[in-house]
């Protein structure tokens, strides 16, 4: 027998996460300063993970935006956090490797 559901106290249920259906790929080239993917991180939701590079770029962010207004806001904010060039590349779809298939030897 399972014990009675009751109500717990808080107000209303929160309200639901807007969906992150526009994913993409950011590619910072900082300026004199290197940026802050903490901070980055931080305030901006969409900021999903980062790797810092030694290449033509020196730090990759994966983004999970909620539309293109999002994708603009937080390229626009990483120019005045010091980016000196921001290149942008929407994710298409993820390619996943197929399970190996073992077979018998005869």
């Amino acid at each position: 027998m399972s014990a009675p559901l009751r109500l717990v106290p808080g107000g209303p249920c929160p309200a639901p996460r807007p969906a992150r259906s526009l994913h993409a790929i950011a590619r910072i080239s900082h300026g004199p300063v290197p940026l802050d993917f903490d901070r980055l991180a931080a305030e901006f939701p969409a900021v999903q993970s980062g790797l810092a590079l030694a290449g033509e770029a020196d730090l990759e962010l994966r983004l999970a935006c909620t539309g293109p207004e999002e994708l603009r806001a937080v390229s626009a904010a990483l120019h005045r956090a010091g980016a000196a060039r921001v290149r942008i590349d929407l994710v298409l779809r993820a390619l996943t490797p197929a399970p190996v298939t073992l077979r018998p030897v005869p």
